[in-house]
Parts: C-alpha cells; sequence; structure tokens
C-alpha cells in the first residue's frame, strides 16, 4: 500500500480558508484602503500643490517665448525664476510641465537643436487641446523632416493633419505631401494634395496646390 493510502485525510471545513486567513484579509483590506488614501491626496492635495506652484513661476519664462524665444533666458531662467527646462523637469504631471515641453520643443527646433525638439515634445501629453495636440504633432514632423528622417515626419504629419482645426489642417497636409514626395510616396502626395484642394478650397495652401498636385501626379505609375 503507498504511503499516499496510508495518510489519513481531513475534511476541509467549509470557511477554513477564511478563518485561517481572516489576519491576512484584513491586513491586505486595510492596505487597500490606506492606497486609495494616498492616491486621493497624491492627486488633490500634492499634485494640486505642485501644480499651482509650478503656474505661479511659469509666466516669467512665457514672457520670455514671447520676447525672444532664442534666447536662453526661457530655457534657462533668470534672476531666480526657473526657466522652462526645469519647470519640465522638476514639475512633471503638471499642466506647466506639459506646456513647458510643447515651448521647449519649439525653441530648440527654432534653434536647429532637432533631437532635442524631439525630446522634449516626446515629453508632451495630449491634453485634447484642437491647438496644442495638433501643434507638438507637427513640430516633431518638423524635427524630423530637418534630421531627414522623412518617414517619422510622414507619420507626425498625418497626425497632425488629422487632428487640426481647418485653419491649420493645410499646412499640415502641405508639409505631409512634401515628405511624401521624398519618400518617393508620390500617390501619398497626390492624396494630401487633393484633400487640400478639395477639403480646404478657402486656404491659402489651396491657392497654390495645383503645382504641387500636378507635379506629383506626373510622378505617379
Amino acid at each position: 500500500m503507498s504511503t499516499i493510502d496510508n495518510q489519513t485525510t481531513q475534511p476541509i471545513k467549509k470557511g477554513s480558508f477564511l478563518q485561517e486567513n481572516n489576519k491576512s484579509l484584513l491586513f491586505i483590506a486595510g492596505a487597500v484602503v490606506l492606497l486609495i488614501g494616498v492616491y486621493f491626496w497624491y492627486q488633490n492635495v500634492y499634485l494640486k500643490g505642485r501644480a499651482e506652484e509650478a503656474a505661479s513661476k511659469m509666466f516669467k519664462s512665457e514672457s520670455y517665448v514671447g520676447i525672444d524665444s532664442l534666447s536662453n533666458k526661457a530655457v534657462k531662467g533668470e534672476g531666480g525664476y526657473p526657466g522652462l527646462a526645469q519647470i519640465a523637469e522638476e514639475y512633471d504631471n503638471t499642466k506647466s510641465a506639459n506646456l513647458a515641453n510643447l515651448y521647449l520643443g519649439g525653441i530648440y527646433l527654432r534653434k536647429g537643436e532637432y533631437k532635442q525638439a524631439i525630446d522634449a515634445l516626446g515629453k508632451y501629453s495630449a491634453t485634447g487641446s484642437p491647438v496644442a495636440d495638433p501643434l507638438a504633432l507637427g513640430l516633431l514632423g518638423d524635427a524630423y523632416s530637418e534630421l531627414k528622417d522623412y518617414k517619422q515626419a510622414a507619420t507626425y504629419y498625418k497626425k497632425a493633419s488629422d487632428k487640426a482645426s481647418k485653419f491649420t489642417s493645410p499646412m499640415f497636409l502641405k508639409k505631409l505631401g512634401l515628405v511624401n514626395e521624398n519618400l518617393k510616396d508620390f500617390g501619398g502626395a497626390v492624396d494630401a494634395y487633393t484633400k487640400i484642394k478639395t477639403q480646404y478650397p478657402e486656404s491659402a495652401e489651396a491657392q497654390m496646390v495645383d503645382a504641387y498636385l500636378a507635379r506629383a501626379q506626373a510622378q505617379v505609375k
């Protein structure tokens, strides 16, 4: 007879798991309650306080962007005021830090620091804004275009044109058409230019798109 057969099996009493693990379950329940409390404190006290502090320090950097975005004052700060780079790093998870990354992306792009622009814009989180969100995507497209990474540029211009308003979508579509031509994707270029012509006929881009469209169509095989 096997060892197993010789063992005396004891019936498992109903509810024995709860009885034996009562203390553990109470500990887990207490931990969950604690975590929920920490979460609400983090969201409503900690983050709110940091957001207000970041916003109070942000205005000076924004004024420098308006005066001269190519100066280092906006990026590095001056006179005790932190620059956009410090705000983006120290106040992450706040609206001010998010906006700072968008500002930084535009500044780096204008200064020809394309990889830094991509790094900053990559940290920007979409907010649902019909202006800021497509702008961030379009600036990423510009940075990749300058680096001659036209495939990535096309991806971001397409996303930007899909999210943008009727006022800025034609601009992104034109850029999309141009990078598609660089990629030898003349069919894609035709689609972008045609969309400008048919969907945004009143735009400034539509007034000159015929020449681009004809050029791309001549290359389609």
